[in-house]
């Protein structure tokens, strides 16, 4: 079985436990079937001598079915200490790949998403593991040693069994064949969908009630839960058809054995007690076709759910991870260089940077306009590696930065960007993170260069001052201002900025500004910026267009030439003189 073997390099050494599983499981399923035989003979002499001429058959029947319910616990003893092991793999592998992988991944994967195809979908593996894949020996076995037991019984019988099975499994193939693999994709996409919106709607919880706003104004949110209404309502209808059908045929085995019983007592000439005792036997057999035919369904919708578990996992994780070089010295070149850098995202037709070639020298600011989707944040994030270039090298100062260790590199580059995130941590913590060595001096130091005192000193606990559900929450602005407090403490000599001041109100945006002139006096800097007044004193401008380097020049260089940021700054300067 495919899915097995997919998973048995997370059990490791425990996947010599399932076929034990396997064979316990097939134990019991012989051992649950033989109570029935004894069951069989006793009422045989009670209807032919009128009493049990061995009452050892009754014991018998009950240590088989003691012994059957002991097999199958040891059975599911094996298998769920393999599935654990499985389980606990799948997420610890996973995630040491998610740490590996370039910071532009969770660009693309929501914390809700990730957390949903890992931690849920290893469950899924779990339980095939533990509880449905030591079924399907029995499921497997049980049928034939059945029929088998039933034929030597009564062949004839045995046939009047096998038509409702017949109509029963076509019942079953309608609802397990391709539709029913499209569906259970669309089901778990819908799924995933939802449960990554919710995570993004509970965040935003405080922003709905300032507001006075309901579940309706979260478009994405409110259509993932419609869509996955619809879908389960359109999977529940396209069921409800083949699903009454086996529903009635699997329990119309009675209606069928005693009209052909009837025919055998009128008919066959064998005793009258002997076609009695087989009949009763078949109506205590039947029920366990039915209970197979229902595993059947079960165990091929398990493996399909743990086929479907393991390939998102896998596409999730299907990422080049990024591999850092092993050199640890900080280099005393600070330019960085570009040299015919291509990048595509993945699953992308179309180029984010073409050839593109420039070089900072140190203690230069570079400032990267252009229209939206020209590559300007792709660029930028370059450098701090969110991405690898598909063809092309980046160079700090003489050396390629992928032959930079992580620790080197990232000691080197500071990067704000406009989205930021702070963790439920304490402000103290969220400002000293990774720099824990830091003096109380030097912390205050950073906070003030970053204009966040009037923040910190307006709470009880000052920097002790929780963030999160725990405690309190900041605007997006003072946010961006702690964040830009960690980036000075850091004092990293390379920064990078991505609209650092996009998301803020003019009160906070001054503030950011005073900070941003302290964060970057004397570095190497590039930055982006969606107001051209922010970008005019640069060292020089990249202006890009369609992934590629369109201009370069100084500010009053490009005003001189009749070009796209020429034509840029015109539409900037009239949408700042407009008024109401």
């Amino acid at each position: 079985m495919k899915t097995l073997i997919r998973l048995q390099k997370y059990m490791q050494n425990r996947r010599i436990l399932i076929p034990g599983a396997l064979l316990l499981s097939s134990l019991g399923a012989v051992a649950n079937l033989l109570p029935f035989l004894f069951i069989w003979y006793i009422v045989k002499d009670l209807l032919t001598i009128h009493t049990i001429s061995d009452i050892s058959y009754a014991y018998k029947a009950l240590g088989a079915a003691f012994t059957g319910v002991i097999l199958y616990y040891l059975a599911l003893l094996l298998s769920h200490l393999a599935a654990f092991r499985a389980e606990c793999n799948i997420r610890r592998y996973s995630m040491k790949k998610i740490i590996r992988m370039p910071l532009g991944f969770f660009d693309f994967h929501t914390s809700g998403e990730i957390r949903k195809v890992i931690d849920e979908n290893a469950s899924i593996t779990h339980t095939f593991l533990a509880h449905q894949l030591p079924d399907i020996a029995g499921t497997l076995l049980m049928p034939l040693i059945t029929l088998g037991f039933t034929w030597f019984i009564d062949w004839r019988l045995t046939i009047a069994c096998m038509i409702p099975l017949v109509f029963a499994m076509f019942a079953i193939s309608m609802m397990m064949g391709k539709s029913g693999h499209k569906m259970m994709t669309a089901y778990m996409d819908k799924l995933e969908n939802m449960n990554t919106e919710s995570v993004e709607y509970i965040r935003g919880i405080p922003v709905v009630k300032v507001f006075q706003q309901t579940v309706f104004s979260f478009k994405n949110f409110y259509n993932s839960i419609i869509q996955y209404r619809d879908l389960v309502i359109q999977y529940t209808k396209w069921c409800k058809t083949p699903m009454s059908l086996y529903t009635v045929i699997i329990h119309a085995f009675s209606f069928i054995i005693i009209p052909v019983g009837i025919i055998l007592l009128a008919g066959s000439g064998q005793e009258t007690t002997t076609i009695l005792t087989n009949i009763l036997l078949f109506v205590l057999l039947t029920p366990i076709f039915s209970q197979i035919i229902m595993r059947s369904m079960y165990l091929s919708e398990a493996i399909r759910q743990a086929e479907e578990a393991i390939d998102r996992i896998d596409k999730l994780t299907n990422f080049s991870n990024i591999q850092f070089g092993e050199s640890e010295s900080e280099k005393q070149d600070l330019s960085i260089t570009f040299k015919n850098v291509d990048f595509q995202y993945p699953l992308s037709n179309k180029k984010a940077l073409d050839n593109v070639n420039f070089q900072i020298r140190q203690g230069e600011t570079y400032a990267l306009v252009g229209p939206s989707g020209s590559g300007k944040t792709t660029l930028a994030r370059m450098i701090p590696r969110f991405w690898e270039p598909s063809h092309g090298k980046i160079y700090l100062g003489s050396t390629p930065i992928n032959e930079i260790s992580s620790k080197a590199l990232m000691n080197q580059v500071s990067f704000v960007f406009q989205n930021t995130q702070l963790f439920k941590k304490s402000i103290k913590e969220n400002i000293t993170y990774g720099q824990e060595n830091k003096t109380e001096q030097q912390i205050w130091k950073a906070i003030d260069a970053a204009q966040c005192r009037d923040i910190i000193e307006k709470f009880p606990h000052g920097l002790e001052t929780m963030i999160g559900t725990k405690g309190i929450y900041l605007s997006q602005g003072e946010q961006q201002r702690i964040a830009l407090a960690r980036a000075i403490l850091k004092d990293a000599p390379i920064v990078v900025l991505d609209e650092a001041t996009a998301f803020a109100d003019p009160e906070n945006e001054h503030l950011i500004q005073q900070a941003l002139t302290a964060l970057t006096r004397g570095k190497t800097v590039i930055t982006i910026a969606h107001r051209l007044s922010n970008v005019v004193n640069a060292d020089k401008i990249l202006v890009l267009e369609s992934g590629r380097i369109h201009e370069h020049g100084t500010h009053d260089q490009l005003l001189e030439k009749d070009g796209l940021y020429n034509r840029m700054w015109k539409e900037y300067q009239e949408s700042t003189e407009w008024t109401l």
